[in-house]
C-alpha cells in the first residue's frame, strides 16, 4: 500500500484562474473520493494523478516518490473509467490480460492471475464470453478486473457507475469497495453522487469551482458541514440565514428566522464576532413538530412526500422553506396547517455563509 500527497497540485488553461488546485495527502490503503458537481475540477485531478494531464504547479508523490512527470504507464496505477473502455472485439480473459501482457508476465502466471481477478468480481466463469454478450454492469466488472489484476499501488476511479441503473449502481459499488479491501489498493474514486461517496468513502474531499470545501469522513461530513454549500450539495438540508448574537468558548448565540433565538455548538476554526452573519444547518430528520408555546420557528405545510416509513414535508416560512422529516402516522399535520418546529441544539451546525 502506498500514499499519494498532492503538494499545491493545480492546472491553469491559458490566463484562466486555476481549474483546480489541491493540497493534501491520501493515506495508505484509504479509499478517497473528490465529490462536487460537473465542472469543479475532480477528474482534471484524477487525470492529474494518473499522468494523462501534467499540472501547472505542484508535486505528486506516491509515497516519497516524485513522480509528477513520470508518464501513466510508468506510475504503477489501475484506472477503471467512466465508459468501461474495453476492447469489443476481445473475450473477457483477454481484456483483463492486456496490463499483463504489457508487462510481459509468463502465461502460467498471467493465466493465474486473470481467474484470481474474475473471482475478485464475481465472473468466475466468464473468461471465453465476448464483451458485446455482457451486460452494463459485468462489463464494468470486466474494467475493474482488469485495473486490478496487474495489483496497482493506486486505483483510479473516474464516476465508474454513472451509466448503470440504480440497483446495479448499489451491487457494483459494494463489489468495489470490497475488492478495494482485499487487495489493500489506495482507491481514488471520483464522482457526483453524493450517495456513493458517502458509502463507500472513508474520507471525501467536496469541491465546488476549483475550490476545496471541506475534506473529511462522510459522518463529519454529514453532521458538521464546514460551509454552506457542503451543507447543501451532501443529503437535504435546511441552510437557514441567522445572526451571531455573541458567543463564548464552547457555543455561539444565533437570531433565527421568525425571531427566536438559540445557543448552538462552536465548531473550533470559527471566530463569529456579534452582528456576523451566518448560516445554520439544520437536517430534516433533525426537526420536528411541537406544540409548545415558544416553538423556534413556524410555518405552513406546503407540501408532503411520502416514503414508506417516514413523511418529509414542506414547510413554507414567509420567504424561506423548510424541510422535515418525520416517522409516518396518521395524526401527522396536513397540507395547509400552520406547524411549530424545534430540535435539538447539539445537532444543528453553524456554518460560513
Amino acid at each position: 500500500m502506498i500514499s499519494v500527497s498532492l503538494e499545491n497540485v493545480s492546472k491553469t488553461y491559458g490566463d484562466n484562474p486555476p481549474t483546480i488546485t489541491m493540497d493534501l495527502t491520501i493515506e495508505s490503503g484509504e479509499f478517497f473520493t473528490l465529490l462536487g458537481p460537473s465542472g469543479c475540477g475532480k477528474s482534471t485531478m484524477l487525470r492529474m494523478i494518473a499522468g494523462f494531464i501534467q499540472p501547472s504547479s505542484g508535486i505528486i508523490r506516491f509515497g516519497d516518490s516524485d513522480v509528477t512527470r513520470t508518464p501513466p504507464n510508468r506510475r504503477d496505477t489501475g484506472m477503471v473509467f467512466q465508459n468501461y473502455a474495453l476492447f469489443p472485439h476481445m473475450s473477457v480473459a483477454q481484456n483483463v490480460a492486456y496490463g499483463l501482457n504489457v508487462r510481459k508476465v509468463d502465461k502460467k502466471e498471467k493465466a493465474a492471475r486473470i481467474d484470481n481477478a474474475l473471482a475478485q468480481v464475481g465472473l468466475a466463469g466468464y473468461a471465453g464470453r465476448r464483451i458485446d454478450e455482457l451486460s452494463g454492469g459485468q462489463q464494468q466488472r470486466v474494467a475493474l478486473a482488469r485495473a486490478v489484476v496487474i495489483s496497482p499501488s493506486v486505483l483510479l476511479l473516474d464516476e465508474p457507475l454513472s451509466n448503470l441503473d440504480a440497483k446495479l449502481r448499489e451491487e457494483t459499488r459494494v463489489q468495489i469497495r470490497q475488492v478495494q479491501r482485499a487487495a489493500g489498493i489506495t482507491g481514488i474514486y471520483v464522482t457526483h453522487d453524493q450517495a456513493e461517496a458517502m458509502a463507500m468513502s472513508d474520507r471525501i474531499a467536496v469541491l465546488e469551482g476549483g475550490r476545496v470545501h471541506q475534506v473529511a469522513a462522510p459522518r463529519e461530513i454529514y453532521h458538521r458541514p464546514a460551509t454552506a454549500f457542503v451543507a447543501r450539495f451532501i443529503g437535504r438540508s435546511n441552510v437557514l440565514p441567522v445572526t451571531v448574537l455573541g458567543s463564548d468558548a464552547t457555543t455561539v448565540t444565533v437570531d433565527l428566522p421568525g425571531g427566536s433565538r438559540m445557543d448552538v455548538p462552536k465548531a473550533p476554526d470559527l471566530r463569529p464576532s456579534a452582528g456576523d452573519p451566518a448560516a445554520l444547518s439544520i437536517r430534516p430528520e433533525v426537526l420536528r413538530f411541537t406544540d409548545g408555546p415558544s416553538p423556534l420557528l413556524r410555518g405552513t405545510v406546503r407540501a408532503a412526500e411520502f416514503t414508506g416509513a417516514s413523511v418529509t414535508y414542506e414547510v413554507s416560512m414567509e420567504d424561506l422553506t423548510v424541510n422535515v422529516t418525520a416517522p409516518d402516522h396518521a395524526n401527522g399535520p396536513q397540507i395547509g396547517d400552520s406547524v411549530g418546529m424545534t430540535c435539538d441544539p447539539d445537532r444543528v451546525w453553524l456554518v460560513q455563509r
